[in-house]
């Protein structure tokens, strides 16, 4: 297929970079780009594994109760917090 393309700035630099790099033409280094490009977006992506949080145990909570933040900060820093 005979096609005229127009490249990104960015895409245009990392070509050139290519085809210094590889001493070949720009034929073989598009149409092998565009084949690698094109499987990866075909494919679904693999999932990685899942990260599990481990557990801690903290030991005892030194109060029984802190849903009630005012009086988690009257018990630790006194009734001057305010």
């Amino acid at each position: 297929m005979r096609t005229t393309l127009t490249l990104d700035d960015d895409v245009e630099a990392l070509l050139k970079r290519v085809l210094s790099r590889r001493k070949a033409s720009l034929k073989a280094v598009v149409n092998e780009a565009l084949r690698q490009g094109l499987r990866r977006m075909h494919t679904p992506p693999q999932r990685g594994t899942r990260y599990r949080t481990p557990s801690v145990d903290t030991g005892r909570p030194l109060l029984p109760n802190v849903d009630d933040v005012a009086e988690v900060l009257a018990i630790a820093e006194g009734e001057r917090h305010k």
